[in-house]
Order: structure tokens, then sequence, then C-alpha cells
């Protein structure tokens, strides 16, 4: 039973988002998420009592390797190669939870009123502070921040961009590579 439910929570998650991402967070009911589940509210409720119940639920399980990711890296000496090492496993965290992200970039104004705005929000803060050194410049921490934005824009921005999928991949990783490098100074 517990196998089940497992794939009917997993179920629910996928149709909300492809719902959150089609619609809108704010346009979507859960009413259209039972719909196109094909199952009544009742049945919804047993999972989730609330839309953002239902988004609380994704988000957890998208962004938990962005929390052992932060968890690693806050035991690991701050040096530049785990500073690299955390930009590596950064991007296969960000491809991972793409829907996710991209739901959040083209949802803004309503997940910023949700305790996951806030979440998120404060994940990024410690994932940026350890890329730098309190005694970086402030144009070297520009350049730690940059890389992480860099992986942002290059998972989502670069669909844009002619090209091989892994070959973009592997050029935003340079870049944000480089940035690190050069707030070290190496």
């Amino acid at each position: 039973m517990a196998q089940a439910r497992g794939n009917t929570r997993q179920r629910i998650q996928d149709v909300a988002l492809e719902l959150f991402a089609e619609q809108g967070y704010e346009k979507t009911s859960l009413r259209e998420i039972a719909e196109r589940l094909d199952v009544t509210k009742a049945a919804l409720y047993y999972h989730f009592k609330t839309k953002e119940d239902i988004l609380i639920s994704i988000f957890e399980d998208l962004t938990r390797p962005m929390d052992e990711l932060i968890e690693w890296a806050g035991e690991q000496p701050r040096t530049l190669e785990t500073r690299q090492e955390v930009l590596r496993r950064y991007q296969k965290a960000l491809l991972a939870a793409a829907p996710l992200f991209r739901f959040m970039q083209d949802n803004q104004a309503a997940v910023s009123k949700l305790s996951v705005g806030l979440t998120f929000k404060e994940r990024m803060i410690a994932l940026t502070r350890l890329l730098q050194d309190p005694d970086f410049s402030m144009a070297d921490k520009v350049r730690s921040i940059s890389a992480v934005f860099t992986m942002h824009a290059g998972t989502f921005f670069m669909q844009n961009v002619e090209g091989d999928p892994e070959e973009k991949q592997e050029a935003v990783l340079e870049v944000a590579l480089d940035l690190i490098r050069q707030a070290h100074h190496a």
C-alpha cells in the first residue's frame, strides 16, 4: 500500500506541476488537478489538502539534492577545488529539477508569496556563501555569486540557443568554473 501511495503522490505532483506550468499556479485549481488525474477531489484531498501543499511537496522532493549539496559543501575545506565541485554537483541538481525551476521562473509573483519562495531564497544565500571567502574583494564576491546565476541562466535560457544540449551544458559549466577560478585568482 505504501508503494501505491507513493506512486499516487508522485502522479499528483507530476500532473500539478504540468498544470502549474501550463496555466500558472494561481489559475490552476485542485478540481482541475483531480480531473486531469481522473480521480475525485476527495481522493486528491487524501494526499494533499491545498495547492500549496502539493507545491511544497514537489519543492521538497526536487530540492533535496540541493540541501544535500549545501550540507556536503559545509563539511568540506573552503578551497577552489571544493567550490568547483559544488558547481558541478549544482548543475546536476538543477538539471534534475528543471521543471520546478522553470515553473518558479514563470510564476515568480505567486511563488514569492508562498513559503517555498522564502526557503528557496535561503538555499540560494547558503549556496552562494559557500562559494565565497570573507576576505574576497567585492568583485570576487560578485564573481562567486555570478557563477551560480550562470548555472541558472545556462539551464533555462540556453534552450533558446542553437546547439547540442550537452555541449551547451558543458559550456555553461566552463564559464561558471572560470568565474570561480577568477575569484580565487587562480
